[in-house]
């Protein structure tokens, strides 16, 4: 067995694990993998063992690999989208996961208008309120009225876009030491995708993506539904443990 067939393993192993504890069926997470700096050949390879989600954070790795991997996979953009390269996501994924801003949803939806369906977004939210991350405020978490208004009149206007389909929430939690310490993250996210849903109940709502490699299992257990999964699959000898 080769080291990346060896990691996979035992990431589906932990998410079914986590699963488990929190009564959740395993088979409502999808593991993204995420393929920054990864070659053609390693995430075919990814693919032959089953994979089928892949995530990338820049759009010009994703043009150099979409067109040379099979045609079945569903690419997930998951990073930043700066203005200039908005016009070329809708071409290569299937999922944003990153829309940080009414103005990113504007020009995607515009973007999107000779697209073949609606494109299906995430809302990215700055939960943990770190300067170095993109996302809308949630700071209404922490009942402020002025930013809860704020956010709901943004939210208004995206769900009405004919071309983007809103399905749910992302987030990034802090790099800390004890994954423990990410729970409160996840799970503002989920009280939050939980109070949209009240407000907006014709969205759907159901994706909540959140979780990495050093925090998935936490996520899992505050109801993630998308993981974004990078080192602990293609990094060699990746210890199968769990840092909590």
């Amino acid at each position: 067995m080769t080291d990346l067939e060896a990691n996979l393993r035992s990431v589906q192993g932990r998410i079914a694990a986590a699963a488990k504890r929190a009564g959740r069926d395993p088979d409502d997470i999808t593991l993204v993998a995420v393929t920054k700096t990864q070659s053609v050949e390693g995430i075919r390879t990814a693919y032959e063992l089953g994979l089928r989600h892949f995530g990338e954070n820049r759009v010009e790795e994703a043009e150099a690999k979409v067109g040379a991997l099979p045609a079945d996979i569903a690419w997930h953009m998951i990073g930043h989208i700066q203005s200039r390269k908005a016009r070329r996501v809708p071409p290569l994924f299937q999922c944003v996961h990153s829309v940080d801003s009414l103005d990113l949803a504007l020009r995607l939806d515009r973007l999107c208008a000779d697209r073949f369906g609606r494109l299906p977004i995430l809302l990215e939210f700055n939960v943990s309120g770190e300067g170095s991350k993109s996302g809308f405020s949630a700071g209404h978490c922490a009942e402020d009225p002025a930013d809860g208004q704020a956010l709901f009149a943004c939210v208004e206007q995206i769900v009405a876009l004919p071309y983007l389909r809103l399905d749910g929430l992302m987030a990034m939690a802090p790099i800390v030491t004890d994954t423990e310490q990410a729970r409160p993250v996840f799970a503002c996210l989920r009280h939050l995708r939980d109070e949209l849903r009240q407000v907006f109940p014709q969205v759907d709502w159901h994706h909540l993506s959140m979780g990495m490699t050093d925090d998935f299992e936490v996520a899992i257990e505050e109801g993630a539904t998308f993981v974004r999964v990078g080192r602990a699959i293609f990094a060699p000898d990746q210890p199968a443990v769990c840092n909590r």
